[in-house]
């Protein structure tokens, strides 16, 4: 079965849009993250919540971004990312261009990531020139709920100002078992289809553990590349799924929306 041609793409940051140089430290990372969020949540089931309801409460977007969150135990986490970020990460093989392919075609894009903003994240996207291509970024400050929980795609989609449509295709790609479940956790939340991609084995394992076909798995950017352009052959260019406020923002600045409030 061939996946059905996006009209919006949604994109995690570690190991899917950038790779580490030391894949040991990604690890690390990431797996400190979740531990962080994990434990962030349990203490608050109890001491805020006092033990009432789930422990990961349901998403709530009622509310601005926020931006000064004290996550202490994430900002000790990425300090492991000594030195500047060219010297830690790169971009993933073969995705500048599927990035191409998409802004050719006028599909808006974003980037969802647990990891920190502040002194990692927008960095990444100023130093290897990313930020142009995406209508919002989502970082672990922007958010109260990381992944798997929905918050952070359906935040980036409220942030891009898209206007979605039950006849709209949203894919979200990611390289871990989290951002698979978090695409699925987003569907019943939108009016539209969600389709999981995974890229790399933990995604690629966690589709397969929730019955997801082949065709939800990438071999690599050069696979996505001729997909898409054969998805998307013959369409017209239109960005009439983003808002005029959303298109505004990407005029005055060509960057992400929440970049903009962070001043960089």
């Amino acid at each position: 079965m061939t996946l059905q041609a996006p009209t919006v793409v949604i994109f995690d940051m570690d190991g899917t849009t950038v790779r580490h140089l030391n894949p040991f430290v990604l690890w690390l990372c990431e797996n400190y993250d979740d531990m962080a969020y994990n434990i962030s949540k349990f203490f608050g089931w109890i001491f805020h919540r006092k033990a009432q309801g789930p422990v990961i409460p349901e998403v709530d977007l009622d509310r601005d971004i926020r931006k000064h969150q004290r996550l202490l135990v994430h900002r000790a986490v990425h300090r492991l990312r000594r030195g500047s970020v060219d010297e830690i990460v790169e971009p993933c093989p073969g995705i500048i261009n599927v990035l191409n392919i998409l802004k050719f075609n006028a599909v808006p894009m974003a980037l969802v990531s647990n990891g920190l903003g502040k002194g990692y994240g927008h960095d990444v996207l100023r130093t290897f020139e990313l930020a142009h291509y995406y209508d919002a970024a989502i970082f672990r400050e922007d958010i109260s709920k990381a992944k798997p929980n929905p918050e952070p795609i359906l935040l980036a989609l409220r942030e891009m100002g898209v206007k979605l449509k039950k006849d709209d295709v949203i894919w979200y790609v990611g390289d871990r078992h989290k951002d698979i479940t978090a695409a699925l956790n987003a569907a019943p939340h939108l009016p539209c289809t969600v389709v999981p991609v995974a890229v790399g084995m933990n995604a690629a394992v966690a589709a397969i553990e929730k019955g997801l076909g082949a065709e939800h798995i990438i071999l690599s950017y050069k696979d996505m590349a001729e997909r898409l352009t054969n998805l998307l052959k013959g369409r017209v260019p239109t960005k009439a799924v983003a808002n005029d406020s959303a298109s505004s923002a990407r005029a005055q600045a060509d960057k992400p929306r929440n970049l903009q409030a962070h001043g960089q």
